[in-house]
């Protein structure tokens, strides 16, 4: 349990039932570990992320915590936005959570008991259909915490199938970049190196070019976002090519709403993607300070024993009914803890859960419908953008509902001054892409 840095005689003053240590045993393990304070515990978390005081003040009546709640919720913003960048606001039905709330799913806990999670296990398999589906994939698992570990465990997944004992992959810089911090994060103590190459500079994707040089035996498989970063479309059907006749894995990152109007991963090249992952947020998850969001993964069925978090089979009982059940269990870390294939338990069950009921309350028509009006929503917003003296568009070619513009004037001074008209003007390249220069990413759902 992560606990908020204060000093040790403080939380000894402090009754908290549900930490099972006492004041000798805190002692004794912080001895144990070379470590004075719970403050030096924790002193590689920044000062600005700690939590200095109680977030609820004590001894507030219901109608005070009720005010005070309520004056919380309105410090959150309702700003017109224009921001994307992995997390997307669409419409969501009303219909979505009012259902998902409901107790059986807003309570159900880990269908471990096969018997007493029905319901849970069929909406799952539900859900693992529909993924399979879209991605046209043979295999689909149960969900997995996020869009950026998700990618982290396909790598590892990837490595794990590689023949030759490969440990390098080729992560191109239009992925992600907080999803590339993280799979550098969970696999650099692995021995596993990811080789990143630039994209074109007039494309804003990867190209054969840029990947000619690397055909050494050392490489476990090429990661392709579609679309990419930037909202651009990767030759993904030439890159995935490249890849197999290179004896190497292909790993699709995608946007699952695309798949609706985009080639699925399972249909890229010749043989398809051999494992998709990406994130789940713009199937019905509102915009909620940073999450929660969920992660999915899609692979070969050849693969399937290889693919981390939980797989739900359907069966039949001994009358002859339709039953689900947990399935290929080995591969969690409660069965074989260090020989697991993998130890993810945070699958995020609510969210896909609210997915699995958006999904299947637009339908096939009506994700190609919102994916649809997504494009021609950014088409025409970058039409009236670019319509301003000194925006211009960076990068050409096709897009999804992302583009680069490059502003004559520094991005924070327009993003600031866009707040004060209560709109989220987008998101600034700066940080992570300083030679785009003033870069916006715009984006419209």
């Amino acid at each position: 349990m992560l606990l908020s840095p204060r000093s040790l005689s403080q939380i000894q003053k402090i009754n908290m039932p549900y930490i099972p240590h006492t004041p000798n045993d805190i002692t004794a393990m912080l001895a144990t570990i070379g470590v004075g304070s719970i403050d030096e515990l924790f002193d590689e978390i920044p000062t600005d992320l700690r939590c200095g005081q109680e977030k609820v003040p004590s001894f507030l009546t219901e109608m005070e915590i009720g005010q005070l709640m309520r004056q919380r919720a309105e410090q959150n913003s309702n700003a017109v936005c224009f921001l994307g960048a992995g997390a997307y606001e669409h419409h969501i039905p009303a219909a979505v959570w009012e259902i998902t709330t409901r107790g059986e799913f807003y309570s159900a806990y880990t269908p471990y008991q096969a018997e007493a999670s029905q319901g849970t296990l069929q909406l799952l398999y539900e859900f693992q259909t529909m993924m399979a589906n879209l991605t046209a994939m043979e295999a689909s698992n149960a969900s997995l915490y996020d869009g950026a570990s998700a990618l982290a465990e396909a790598v590892l997944m990837a490595v794990r199938l590689t023949k030759t004992k490969a440990k390098r992959i080729i992560m191109p810089t239009t992925v992600h970049p907080i999803y590339r911090r993280v799979v550098n994060t969970i696999v650099k103590n692995q021995a596993i190196t990811l080789t990143e190459i630039p994209y074109d500079i007039d494309s804003g994707t990867i190209t054969l070019e840029s990947l000619a040089h690397l055909t050494e035996a050392d490489i476990a498989a090429l990661v392709i976002p579609q679309p990419n970063f930037f909202g651009g479309l990767e030759a993904v059907d030439e890159l995935t090519d490249w890849a197999h006749t290179q004896g190497i894995f292909v790993i699709g990152v995608v946007n699952p709403m695309t798949l609706a109007v985009l080639s699925p991963p399972g249909e890229w090249g010749i043989m398809g993607a051999d494992i998709v992952c990406g994130e789940g947020q713009p199937l019905g998850i509102p915009l909620s300070a940073g999450g929660p969001y969920f992660g999915f993964m899609c692979c070969k069925k050849a693969y399937v024993r290889q693919m981390p978090g939980r797989i739900i089979g359907r069966t039949v009982d001994l009358d002859g009914k339709t039953g689900y059940t947990l399935t290929l269990q080995a591969r969690e870390q409660h069965i074989r803890r260090s020989k697991a294939t993998s130890n993810i338990c945070t699958n995020q069950g609510l969210m896909v859960t609210a997915a699995t009921i958006h999904t299947a309350l637009l339908g096939t028509k009506g994700l190609q419908h919102t994916a649809l009006t997504c494009h021609a929503n950014t088409t025409a917003l970058v039409e009236k953008l670019t319509d301003i003296e000194g925006v211009n568009r960076i990068f050409k070619g096709p897009f999804f509902h992302e583009v680069v513009l490059r502003l004559e004037k520094p991005v924070d001074e327009v993003l600031c001054e866009l707040t004060t008209h209560n709109i989220l003007g987008g998101y600034n390249l700066m940080k992570f892409y300083p030679e785009l220069g003033n870069g916006l990413l715009v984006c419209a759902t």
